[in-house]
């Protein structure tokens, strides 16, 4: 028969309810380390005001127990759920979800939930109704993807109590706002068309209205004014491959056309598979630069010059700009964080056809 441990028998530097298998608790640490509750919470919650001698001698107390500190004791310590909120849009295209994937690695390092609305719709009403739902839910501080200019606008229009950092547009003093540097892109792109020799290029937008491609509209359309080159009309597109194939083949009717910058790279990709229907070489006739650097992009045939944006840097720098908010740490001004962008050189562009 197996004996039950006489009372006080427990291994010295355990407690009867660690050794008796119950999970530890912060009574069970703040009784071996010989401290108070409260000082526990706060070695929990890197207290300034904690001696070193007694933040150890509680760190080696959780060690000795096995104890793990339960969200709610954070919760209870800190004031905080730990719990972020996240409202994406067009959740299935890369760019957004890489930033979500982002946002949530670096939540779980930080030690934080994630909570996440996906929207179909950018009604301003839906979108506010997502960050109080988030709010009510307990979420310490929400982020929006939010792609589109008039969700910025509402967003920045309407007052919130929970702290509010925007991704790609952010339009008043009081909501942070963290972005890929779609201008510079544009003009790296550009720039480099026009140094192979291209008379001029031609571009594919995105929708109107979508803070990144009007930013690569603006600077596309920058790059070529300041050469002193032609500016042709833009075609708008909705990122799908399905209209760059559409767009394409108006393109590739054109002898004229012999470089041309899409917004995104899905659309490029369509602008490929016109132009090889068309009998029209890549890049031998005409040159294609596209923009994000999806994982396939080094696939297409030929394999595509890109703007690569570093969307896991976007999601990553985001939630570092809402938690240093949450701290203090940040003014409640806003910070605008532009994330640099890089020009990927492949075989999808080259020198300008003999005249």
């Amino acid at each position: 028969m197996t004996r039950s441990p006489a009372a006080g028998s427990a291994p010295r530097g355990r407690s009867r309810r660690a050794f008796a298998g119950a999970r530890p608790v912060m009574d069970d640490v703040a009784r071996l380390a010989g401290v108070s509750k409260q000082t526990v919470s706060r070695v929990l919650n890197d207290h300034p005001s904690v001696r070193a001698e007694t933040r150890e001698a509680v760190l080696t107390a959780m060690r000795t127990l096995g104890y793990r500190p339960s969200r709610s004791a954070r919760s209870l310590a800190s004031g905080r759920t730990r719990m972020v909120g996240v409202i994406s849009f067009d959740a299935a295209r890369y760019g957004p979800a890489s930033i979500l994937t982002a946002i949530n690695t670096a939540a779980q390092e930080a030690g934080y939930l994630l909570s996440s609305i996906a929207l179909d719709t950018a009604e301003p009403d839906t979108v506010v109704e997502a960050v109080n739902r988030l709010s009510a839910e307990g979420a310490d501080g929400v982020i929006a993807i939010a792609p589109q200019l008039w969700v910025g606008k509402t967003l920045a229009d309407t007052p919130f109590d929970t702290p509010l950092v925007v991704l790609e547009n952010g339009l008043d003093a009081g909501t942070q706002q963290v972005t890929g540097d779609s201008r510079t892109g544009a003009r790296k792109a550009v720039e480099h068309l026009l140094g192979l020799g291209h008379r001029t290029v031609w571009h594919i937008a995105g929708p109107s209205g979508w803070t990144s491609a009007d930013h690569r509209l603006g600077g596309w359309q920058a790059c070529l004014e300041a050469a002193g080159v032609e500016v042709p009309a833009p075609l708008f597109g909705d990122w799908s491959a399905d209209c760059g194939y559409e767009l394409g083949r108006r393109l590739a009717r054109r002898p004229d056309v012999t470089a041309v910058f899409a917004s995104n790279d899905q659309m490029a990709l369509g602008l490929l598979h016109a132009l090889h229907e068309a009998g029209r070489s890549v890049p031998g006739d005409v040159s294609v630069v596209g923009y994000d650097d999806i994982p396939e992009a080094a696939h297409f045939l030929p394999p595509l010059t890109t703007v690569r944006t570093d969307f896991a840097e976007i999601g990553t720098r985001s939630l570092r700009l809402l938690l240093n908010r949450l701290d203090g740490s940040e003014e409640p001004a806003r910070v605008d964080s532009l994330v640099p962008v890089e020009l990927v050189v492949r075989r999808s562009s080259g020198p300008a056809p003999a005249p």
